[in-house]
């Protein structure tokens, strides 16, 4: 039987889908490596949370949780944290995104296994 993607991966595609607008819908004419990041990152997240929804594998989730932590930490490393808004919109955006790669690298058996394993 066919795996159906969580209910995560469809917050993920949004999420995607936001960052990409996100700039322009705020209105944040912050630095080019801000909006160059939201657009990005917004992009790929959408195509990996979009082919979770199809074909789940645990890599995607991985993945996201590696451009959640990049979203909060990119207002320092691109130094953009001087825009309030852009530097909000992106740890915001990290910290749910990495919540729920979290979420679900924890809760589904078949992608947490490895953990339960290791588990004394």
């Amino acid at each position: 039987m066919k795996r159906v993607g969580h209910w995560q991966d469809f917050v993920s595609v949004a999420l995607g889908v936001w960052l990409i607008v996100s700039p322009w819908v705020l209105g944040i004419h912050a630095p080019l490596q801000a909006i160059g990041d939201f657009v990005a990152i917004g992009v790929v997240l959408a195509a990996f949370a979009l082919t979770e929804v199809f074909v789940p594998e645990a890599w995607e989730e991985w993945s996201e949780l590696v451009m959640g932590l990049w979203l909060i930490a990119s207002p320092w490393v691109l130094e953009f944290s001087n825009v309030p808004l852009a530097m909000q919109n992106a740890v915001a955006c990290g910290l749910v995104i990495s919540v729920l790669a979290l979420w679900v690298i924890f809760t589904d058996s078949a992608f947490s296994g490895w953990i339960r394993r290791r588990s004394p």
